[in-house]
């Protein structure tokens, strides 16, 4: 997969992670996206640790996907833990 669709897949990636996990974040759509684009590099390392299967495919799978939003889950969660204790 090229630069533009690890962006776009990060992008996408942030915002569905978002959603799931409403709430108030500083930060706008770049922070979205830079969440997204590390939280899809986190789920496929996982996946590959985990589960041993690669799990990023390409653009179009479904593993890709899954492994992105989970990851940036993750990131999200780990993100909101540190703004959370700075203040």
């Amino acid at each position: 997969m090229g630069i533009l669709a690890w962006i776009l897949i990060g992008l996408l990636a942030g915002i569905i992670a978002k959603m799931l996990m409403p709430g108030k974040d500083p930060g706008g759509i770049i922070v979205t996206t830079l969440i997204g684009i590390a939280g899809g590099l986190l789920g496929g390392w996982l996946g590959k640790i985990i589960f041993g299967v690669e799990s990023v495919d390409g653009f179009f799978e479904l593993s890709t996907w899954i492994a992105a939003i989970v990851g940036s889950l993750i990131l999200l969660v780990i993100f909101r833990l540190f703004r959370r204790s700075a203040r």
